[in-house]
């Protein structure tokens, strides 16, 4: 949508029943979030829930992706350096060790397609002081210089390999700048924005393969990176929806190796540009609102779309994608990013990774929204198995609000949590697992023990997703595949 007065006239101007119905319940007590909301949050939710609903027209998989892929440009308090990862001379061994581990972590039922190297790019991105909000970045500014300013309001070593959400075929690191600055800014470093390869056009695995890619960019740089080498007790993997998932399937992947190395007193390696080089475990990882299963079965996902703005998939079964050059497939897929044999791969639906020993420490902060349950599962699950996990939970707050509300006290809060922990990892400081509840308007904070996160057992969560993904596979082939808005 144009950020122009006129477009967002004409945005809203339909919707102004529906905004005066929401004003008026909310102002009476009468909406059923009235006592947890305040007036902006309600419009907020319910304007934006209208739009992703069955009541607006769908846009296809190549409009929506268009439309919120467009780079708006660099102005105001954020440094960006464009880097590319080139393909040439990086050799095979680094993706071969990536598409070894999913073949291995697969039962052997699962298809999917070999995706091919290629360049990468990335986003280096910070906070730039001093400045206005449309400031303009400086002209004829080589990236290195715009590195180099980066650095210069850096004010800790901590590094977040940043993956952007949109349910892996939406949004892009030029969308995610303000958060980027800001999450920078609190943290006093620096985040690697990443640009992956987006379904249904690169299915998986080519958003893991470019995941593991910027990893060992961060380790151990290519020819032509502005950045010398970085410690990875110095990175953070960070990622909001989607990139939260992205974190942890990347997460899986290392485990993997490092079981899978047959001496233990090193680590494993792969071969990057002509270089054996090892592949450590970052220092932590922090997650806001991760989307785990790719299914969305789980209960939360319709017990709690009163808080969410993503409508629940029972209002979505009769919505259609219009026909476009990216979706349907050819052949036709069931899902937008992988096959149906591979929705409960491990990589694909990371709640179904049975093994997380030995991984760093696990941040969650989320709303109390669709997507709880399978975060809840997953958090249990590590906490159960040795891993640290900070659990902060906020009272009825929708999907990755920090980003959708980022003038509500909660969401500053939420940034404040999230840059504490990265830079306590960096700082190696000895974290012990906590779980909080937030409430709403008060940000009181409530204890809560993390093996009560959830009743739901492993063996329902493999039941529900079992049967979730046989359902979609008998539709395979239909354009009516359950849509996924913007998680």
């Amino acid at each position: 949508m144009e950020a122009t007065p006129t477009a967002l006239l004409k945005f809203l101007l339909p919707k102004t029943p529906l905004l005066v119905k929401t004003a008026l319940a909310h102002t009476l007590s009468l909406s059923s979030t009235s006592a947890k909301w305040d007036l902006r949050t309600e419009m907020t939710v319910k304007v934006l829930r209208h739009m992703l609903g069955p009541e607006t027209k769908t846009s296809s998989i190549t409009h929506a992706q268009k439309l919120t892929t467009k780079d708006p440009g660099v102005k105001g308090k954020v440094w960006v350096s464009r880097v590319t990862v080139p393909e040439e001379d990086r050799g095979d061994a680094s993706r071969d060790t990536v598409l070894a581990a999913v073949r291995e972590m697969g039962d052997g039922s699962e298809e999917w397609e070999e995706p091919p190297a290629r360049k990468l790019e990335v986003e280096w991105t910070g906070y730039r002081g001093g400045v206005h909000t449309n400031t303009p970045e400086p002209a004829n500014m080589s990236e290195k210089e715009k590195f180099d300013n980066l650095m210069k309001e850096t004010t800790s070593k901590v590094t977040v390999l940043y993956f952007h959400g949109g349910a892996m075929y939406l949004l892009d690191p030029a969308t995610y700048r303000p958060m980027a600055s800001r999450l920078a800014r609190e943290m006093g470093g620096r985040v690697f924005n990443v640009r992956y390869r987006l379904a249904p056009q690169n299915p998986f695995p080519a958003a893991l393969l470019d995941a593991f890619t910027a990893y060992l960019s961060l380790l151990h740089p290519p020819p032509g990176s502005p950045h010398e080498p970085v410690a990875a007790n110095e990175i953070v993997f960070g990622g909001d929806s989607a990139g939260g998932m992205l974190c942890l399937v990347l997460l899986q992947v290392l485990l993997h190796l490092h079981r899978s190395n047959p001496n233990k007193e090193t680590l494993p390696t792969t071969e990057w540009y002509g270089e054996n080089v090892d592949i450590p475990l970052p220092a932590g990882i922090a997650l806001s609102s991760p989307w785990l299963d790719v299914t969305r079965s789980l209960p939360s996902i319709e017990n709690l779309a009163h808080y969410d703005y993503l409508p629940p998939p029972s209002s979505m079964q009769k919505m259609r994608y219009p026909p476009c050059p990216a979706w349907p497939t050819s052949p036709p897929r069931a899902d937008l990013y992988c096959e149906a044999s591979a929705m409960l791969h491990p990589l694909v639906s990371p709640v179904l990774a049975k093994d997380w020993r030995g991984a760093p420490p696990v941040f969650f902060s989320l709303g109390e929204e669709m997507l709880r349950d399978e975060d809840a599962v997953l958090a249990k699950r590590l906490d159960a198995q040795g891993v640290v996990v900070r659990w902060r939970e906020f009272e009825a707050m929708p999907h990755v609000f920090g980003m959708m509300l980022e003038a509500l006290p909660a969401s500053n809060l939420h940034f404040e949590e999230t840059a504490r922990f990265c830079k306590e990892m960096v700082e190696g400081k000895i974290l012990q697992s906590s779980g909080e509840i937030i409430m709403a308007k008060t940000l009181a904070r409530k204890e809560v023990a993390l093996r009560e996160l959830t009743d739901i057992r492993d063996e329902e969560v493999e039941v529900t997703t079992r049967g979730a993904r046989d359902r979609i596979a008998a539709r395979h082939g239909d354009v009516v595949a359950e849509m996924k808005p913007m998680l």
